[in-house]
C-alpha cells in the first residue's frame, strides 16, 4: 500500500533532509546524550518532543551528513538502552577526515576508547569508543589509494595470523 501515490518515499526523505536507513538509539538520560554527541561529534539538535512525564518520546540530530533518531528509556513499552540491556551489539560507523582527533575529541567528552585508533589491514585509520550511554562508535579515516581485492585479502591474512598467535 502507499501513501502518497504522486511522490516517491526517497523524494519525500530527500525533500526533508533524512535518508532511508535512520539509526534510532534509546538513551538512559536521552538529553544528556544529545549534549555529549554535539560534544563529542560535533551534532546538532534537529529536534525533540518530551512526553507528559519529560522524558523523551523523540529526538532528531544531524550528525556526520546524517540524521540519528533518539528517545528516553521506555521499558514499560520495551524501550531499553545498552546500559539496561547489558551492553550492544550495534556498533554506529562515522567516517572522518582526523580518526585520531574524532576519537580524542569523543575521549575528552566522556567516551571510553575501546579500540585505540590505528592503521587497520582494510585500508582505514580505526579505532572505536563507547559512549556513557552504552553505544558503540567506530571511527575511521580511509586511508588512500584503496587496496585491490588482493592485497586487501594478503593484509587479512596476514592479521588473522598475527592475531592467532603465528
Amino acid at each position: 500500500m502507499t501513501l502518497n501515490p504522486r511522490k516517491p518515499v526517497a523524494e519525500i526523505a530527500a525533500e526533508m533532509g533524512v535518508s532511508l536507513l535512520t539509526p534510532h538509539l534509546a538513551c538512559r538520560d536521552c538529553s544528556r546524550a544529545i549534549e555529549f554527541y554535539r560534544q563529542a561529534f560535533g551534532a546538532e539538535e534537529m529536534m525533540r518532543l518530551p512526553g507528559p512525564d519529560g522524558r523523551l518520546l523523540h529526538a532528531a540530530i544531524r550528525l556526520n551528513g546524517g540524521m540519528v533518531m533518539l528517545n528516553d528509556e521506555y521499558p514499560e513499552m520495551g524501550g531499553q538502552s545498552p546500559l539496561s540491556l547489558g551492553g550492544t551489539p550495534v556498533t554506529l560507523h562515522l567516517m572522518v577526515d582526523d580518526a585520531d582527533a574524532a576519537a580524542a575529541k569523543a575521549v575528552a567528552a566522556g567516551a571510553e576508547l575501546v579500540m585505540p585508533v590505528s592503521e587497520q589491514f582494510w585500508g582505514d585509520r580505526y579505532g572505536v569508543v563507547k559512549d556513557p550511554f552504552g553505544h558503540q562508535w567506530s571511527i575511521a579515516t580511509p586511508v588512500w589509494p584503496p587496496k585491490s581485492p588482493e592485497e586487501m585479502e594478503a593484509a587479512r591474512d596476514a592479521a588473522m595470523q598475527k592475531m592467532s598467535g603465528g
